[in-house]
């Protein structure tokens, strides 16, 4: 672990850096697969929505 000492004899502890690296773009596949996943999850925020109202609306 690095440690530094300072004038009065204080000991600093710092965490270590991660290394830093630059992120790649998504590929075709990885792309295709984030639309089905949030294609599917608006029909699915959309069907509970439906259901919601149409269970509210029975009396």
């Amino acid at each position: 672990m690095p440690y530094t000492n300072e004038e009065g004899g204080l000991i600093n502890n710092f965490a270590r850096e991660p290394k830093v690296y630059q992120a790649e773009p998504p590929t075709d596949g990885q792309k295709r697969t984030y639309f089905i996943l949030g294609l599917a999850a608006a029909l699915l925020v959309g069907g509970l929505i439906f259901v919601a109202f149409s269970v509210s609306n029975l009396s």
